[in-house]
């Protein structure tokens, strides 16, 4: 019996988020593969000319099986498959862009291992939620498809990535500079130490596993905040450089092994790179619009294809436009002359140009010197795992209707509520200016908190409170 792509992608119970289709592994059936692969191929053939597709994937279990199945559509379809094997996702959409082909990396980012993704490219960039909503609706039948065998073709995304910066960075830039790379199973482990060292640095390379580490940049766990600054103090490191698992998402330490919040590498990284106008997401930190270094300052929804939109919007009246997200990526809409050298456009998440932009403005100064040079607005994050998509549904409903009321059952009854922004979740901004932001995760069952104040402290605080008080209380 004939079965529409459509009904397969909507029965499978996999859904696109703030970047990319995620869901758990066993979802991702070799036949969900290739009919996400397929429609996404259709959509691309409506608007582009093409004869390959590009596939690189992340280093969870999973991922080698899921590239099989959508590298044997393509190949049902008559396309060539390039296969870069373990590769960041940056890398792998720097040489999409410059082959003009589109590409899937199989990621699930930072999320746990027994969970994967999807992350589709055009020829131009990454898709867009009109793109989403196409690949979900398609109504065309499954083609027949095999599991492709694959090969590594030669190691030319890899090396356009890190030529990409050597170009822009003077020679041994970093002399003098020891640098810990926390490598873990990061897609990009085996390249940052390369680049690091042709710089000039001292690298220490750090804790790498054969097992999946799921690392979220936007909530670094107390065991790896700990790690940081006992290697800080070990080493005697300037800094420490890390990603995410398919290494989009920067972490990055000061010399004191603290790890920078992602919004606040963002912030450093603009300034460095001279951008005048910025589209970042409502829960960036706003020391963004406090510290005065940007003509525009476009707020939109969380998740990288609404950042890209925000830049679209700014490209016609700016030279030197980009945006970032709070986990810390970076995405360049504009080309820009770096060192009199030529910096291409990358409209997507980069964990590698923000600790490159980070170091050359800190020409060698302490990093948490540039950051205490910020305005101080301080913010952290919780999740909440294994809260129910119908359970976030319910409190944000209620937040959004009762702000007042909904605080108090969070037990903040000593302040009141000074304005509230629904432009992704509920944001609260308190009587004292601090902020509260509940939000359901787009990737898994989990509520995310962020949390902004004057003070790291009160932030942490206020974080953990509500991530305590959600997790145990039923009633809320």
């Amino acid at each position: 019996m004939a079965v529409s792509l459509q009904q397969i992608i909507s029965e499978s119970g996999i859904a696109f988020g703030t970047s990319g289709a995620r869901g758990l592994v066993s979802q991702f059936t070799p036949q969900v593969c290739a009919a996400f692969t397929q429609s996404f191929l259709q959509e691309m053939q409506r608007h582009y000319p093409f004869s390959a597709l590009a596939i690189a994937i992340d280093n969870r279990p999973s991922s080698l099986a899921m590239a099989q199945s959508c590298a044997g559509m393509a190949a049902a379809m008559g396309l060539k498959v390039k296969y870069y094997g373990i590769l960041p996702t940056p890398a792998l959409a720097l040489q999409a862009m410059a082959d003009q082909v589109p590409a899937i990396m199989i990621t699930g980012s930072h999320i746990p291992f027994d969970r994967n993704g999807l992350k589709f490219y055009r020829p131009d960039g990454e898709i867009s939620k009109a793109d989403e909503l196409a690949i979900s609706q398609n109504t065309t039948e499954l083609l027949a498809s095999d599991i492709a065998e694959l090969s590594i073709i030669a190691s030319e995304a890899a090396e356009r990535y890190l030529q990409r910066y050597l170009t822009i960075c003077p020679a041994q830039c970093l002399s003098g500079m020891h640098i810990g790379v926390y490598e873990h199973s990061s897609a990009g482990r085996d390249l940052y130490h390369h680049l690091l060292s042709a710089l000039g640095a001292r690298v220490t390379r750090l804790e790498r596993t054969e097992h999946f580490v799921p690392i979220d940049t936007e909530a670094v766990s107390d065991a790896d905040q700990a790690k940081a600054r006992q290697w800080a103090e070990q080493y005697q490191l300037d800094a420490i450089f890390s990603t995410d698992g398919d290494g989009d998402r920067p972490l990055i330490a000061d010399e004191k092994g603290h790890w920078l919040r992602g919004d606040t590498v963002g912030l450093l990284t603009a300034k460095a790179l001279g951008i005048e106008a910025l589209s970042v997401p409502v829960n960036a930190n706003s020391a963004i619009d406090l510290c005065g270094s940007f003509s525009k300052v476009l707020r939109t929804r969380i998740g990288s294809p609404y950042v890209i939109a925000g830049m679209e919007t700014l490209l016609p009246d700016f030279q030197r436009v980009a945006g970032f997200e709070a986990n810390g990526g970076f995405l360049l809409a504009s080309a820009l002359n770096i060192n009199s050298n030529p910096l291409t456009a990358l409209p997507t998440r980069d964990a590698l140009l923000p600790f490159i932009a980070i170091l050359l403005l800190a020409n060698k100064q302490p990093i948490s010197e540039l950051v205490a040079a910020l305005p101080q607005r301080f913010t952290a994050s919780e999740r909440v795992q294994n809260f129910s998509a119908e359970n976030s549904r319910t409190l944000l409903a209620a937040a959004a209707a009762e702000p007042l009321a909904c605080l108090q059952q969070l037990g903040i009854t000593d302040k009141t509520v000074q304005n509230v922004d629904l432009t992704d979740g509920v944001r609260i901004t308190l009587s004292d200016t601090s902020i509260i932001h509940l939000r359901a995760s787009g990737n898994a069952p989990e509520l995310r908190i962020y949390t902004e104040a004057g003070f790291a402290l009160q932030a942490n605080e206020l974080a953990q409170n509500l991530s305590t008080r959600l997790r145990y209380r039923s009633d809320i």
